[in-house]
């Protein structure tokens, strides 16, 4: 039973990475349920509304950041949207 479960969970896995919007998965490696620092927010419990509106933010230089501002200039304000939706699923 063991042998059959395990290559599904592991194919939904990949079926999910793979349905993340460019440059979506990246997000969690700062921003994970269990690493965030006060300087690096989770993204955890938040609405797609507020990231993609801190997105637009950072991308417009009215949000102080030490890389997110950067970052945030690769994105359109739909793939922002796109990310944000993907990242609270």
């Amino acid at each position: 039973m063991r042998a059959v479960l395990l290559p599904l969970l592991l194919l939904s896995g990949a079926a999910l990475a793979e349905q993340a919007p460019p440059g979506a998965s990246t997000c969690l490696g700062c921003h994970s349920a269990t690493r965030a620092a006060p300087a690096i927010p989770t993204l955890r419990g938040r609405e797609a509304a507020d990231i993609a509106a801190a997105m637009r933010e950072f991308r417009e230089g009215r949000r102080p950041a030490t890389l997110m501002d950067r970052l945030a200039k690769g994105f359109s304000e739909e793939e922002s949207q796109a990310i944000a939706a993907w990242v609270v699923r």
